[in-house]
């Protein structure tokens, strides 16, 4: 009982902290074609001029895509 009882604390405590990780590496994206960045809100303003709709990705297919941080988040 007191091995299940581990198990399940250390499951949720996993989920937690995993939660946290998961938020953070969400970015926003413009598939213009003269868009090369990625932002952390989808309210900022390098997305202001995007000529399609945003697209939320992770941040590794960001990078993938060649894509750099916004001057406007740093």
């Amino acid at each position: 009982m007191k091995k299940i009882k581990s198990l399940f604390i250390g499951g949720l405590l996993f989920l937690f902290l995993t939660s946290f990780s998961l938020d953070v590496s969400g970015v926003y994206i413009c598939k213009g074609p003269k868009s090369t960045k990625y932002h952390y809100k989808k309210d900022c303003r390098g997305l202001s001029n995007c000529s399609t709709d945003t697209y939320s990705v992770t941040l590794s297919e960001a990078k993938k895509l060649g894509r750099s941080l916004c001057g406007w988040e740093d």
